[in-house]
């Protein structure tokens, strides 16, 4: 297991600053270690507006990162995850979701249960606030930059090692086992070896 962090004071960020840091940081990622599948956790923390969060992101511009993980054209498994403004993690999953469908979804919110959660404009987006963005393009080199330095050290392209096992270590069929393929087959006698290591 191999983890690509970065504790960084990203206060305000919009759309246009996190797509730009995002996106290199992604393609290396993904050149690096050449995944079969992709597992995306879709926080809402970081949309405007959320009671913790300190970014300053739209719907719309949260969704370009689901956008550009789909572009690799791999298996690619969305799961939720933090957001404390409700009503906005509800919009967020439900246009995500919408782009992973490759569908187009109104603005307009269809009466619900729910509908006057979304006032008062009961719209689909929301609007970035009048947050300042500190981050200058500086700084987001500056992280880009220490990534991809984070990124040269760790060991590329993880793969699955076989182990082989001894010619004692596996006793022959005992043909004690039954044909009946419906019965639970004993593992005893039989032993395999799959050791799944990230290099």
């Amino acid at each position: 297991f191999l983890c690509l962090e970065c504790t960084v004071n990203m206060d305000g960020i919009d759309d246009e600053s996190y797509e730009a840091i995002f996106k290199p940081i992604m393609a290396k990622v993904m050149e690096m270690y050449q995944p079969s599948a992709v597992v995306l956790q879709c926080g809402a923390d970081s949309l405007s507006g959320d009671r913790l969060g300190c970014f300053n992101l739209t719907i719309k511009g949260h969704a370009k990162c689901v956008e550009y993980m789909k572009s690799f054209n791999l298996p690619l498994l969305m799961l939720g995850g933090g957001g404390y403004t409700i009503r906005n993690v509800a919009r967020c999953w439900t246009y995500e979701t919408a782009v992973a469908l490759d569908s187009t979804i109104p603005n307009e919110l269809p009466y619900n249960d729910y509908f006057e959660y979304f006032g008062p404009d009961f719209k689909l987006h929301i609007s970035p606030s009048n947050m300042t963005n500190q981050n200058t393009n500086d700084y987001l080199e500056k992280i880009k930059q220490r990534l991809f330095e984070n990124l040269r050290m760790l060991p590329h392209a993880p793969g699955v090692q076989m182990q082989a096992i001894p010619e004692d270590a596996v006793q022959e069929d005992s043909g004690d086992e039954e044909d009946d393929p419906d019965k639970r087959i004993s593992s005893e006698g039989h032993l395999f070896s799959l050791v799944v290591t990230l290099l």
